[in-house]
């Protein structure tokens, strides 16, 4: 720090630290001392700042999600939700995408939230916000960029309501109808039959369609059929009924799946039966554990307990509440059976 010096009518003042210089112009050299000593303070928190700020490692948040995506998004069951987000990082994420991850804050999380809102559902933001929650939590436990993950501090939008659809047996039949008018005992032989035949199934052993479009022949045990990889990512046993068996002799012998088809054209046609034959919006799929669930409860007595070693959930509570939807007059009569 210099002295102060006159300048006509004033006194004018520089500073130094390391690099920085500043100066200033005061009426009196105890103004110009005051000054200095406050600015020097400043220049020293800016210099350790800039020294932090090189130590950190450059990280844009496109260059985070695409780091996460090999280091560990791969490998899990969510790879192809993550992927494809991958490709429309612009489209959720805006200008953040090529921001330093050091420079995302709560603040702009929020407000880049607030701007999704406006364009889609809050369950699609959820989603999108609790992938975005798991990549930065990468960052902070296994890439250590970072400290602390700014999407913990941010309140994500509030779903709607689990679905509580059951499928009537009216459905039933309009659905297998538009499937080249499959029924119960027919050995499926088209696409759509076999579409049909999954969605019986489904309605009576309760598994998912990805479980369904996984079974292999060895996985087939007589009485029950073994599911070595599921949602939860632990194997599971899934009991047959009689009908189920029957369901299951139906099927040709194959090699590899039982049901020939991905899961992409397994979707287009069974979207495009619902609207053809005008339930598209009403129905979805995952609806057939619902009503399969609800079933076992209310046809086969199942405790919960051995419901949940059928339906493969570890949380009972997400079993009862989201999965047993029984309507008010099946309640009812089991109030007057009892």
């Amino acid at each position: 720090m210099q002295k102060p010096v006159k300048r006509g009518n004033a006194w004018r003042i520089q500073v130094k630290y390391k690099h920085l210089r500043d100066a200033a112009t005061r009426d009196t050299p105890e103004e110009c001392t005051q000054w200095a000593y406050k600015r020097l303070i400043e220049l020293q928190l800016e210099y350790e700042k800039e020294l932090e700020n090189l130590n950190k490692p450059k990280c844009t948040l496109r260059e985070l999600f695409h780091l996460y995506y090999e280091k560990c998004g791969q490998f899990k069951k969510s790879k192809e939700y993550t992927r494809n987000h991958l490709k429309w990082l612009d489209r959720y994420y805006g200008d953040l995408v090529d921001k330093s991850i050091h420079e995302i804050t709560p603040k702009l999380i929020t407000e880049n939230r607030d701007r999704r809102l406006k364009m889609v559902q809050p369950a699609t933001v959820h989603r999108e916000m609790s992938l975005g929650s798991v990549v930065f939590t990468f960052a902070v436990r296994e890439a250590f960029l970072i400290p602390s993950n700014p999407f913990n501090l941010v309140k994500k939008p509030i779903r709607s309501q689990s679905r509580q659809n059951r499928i009537s047996q009216t459905q039933i039949e309009q659905i297998l109808k538009g499937l080249d008018n499959y029924h119960e005992n027919m050995v499926p032989n088209t696409p759509g039959h076999f579409v049909a035949w999954s969605f019986l199934f489904a309605l009576e052993t309760a598994m998912r369609k990805g479980e369904i479009l996984g079974i292999h022949k060895e996985h087939d045990h007589g009485d029950y059929v073994h599911l070595p990889d599921t949602k939860n990512g632990t194997s599971r046993d899934v009991p047959l009924s009689h009908k189920a068996r029957k369901l299951l002799d139906l099927l040709p012998n194959r090699k590899g799946g039982l049901i020939p088809h991905s899961s992409n054209s397994f979707r287009l046609l069974w979207q495009r039966n619902l609207k053809r034959i005008g339930l598209d919006g009403d129905l979805t799929f995952h609806d057939t554990r619902h009503e399969a669930i609800t079933r076992m409860v209310n046809n086969q007595k199942l405790p919960v307990e051995i419901l949940a070693k059928v339906t493969g959930h570890k949380t009972l509570s997400v079993l009862v509440n989201t999965y047993y939807n029984p309507t008010a007059s099946e309640i009812a009569k089991m109030l007057n059976a009892a």
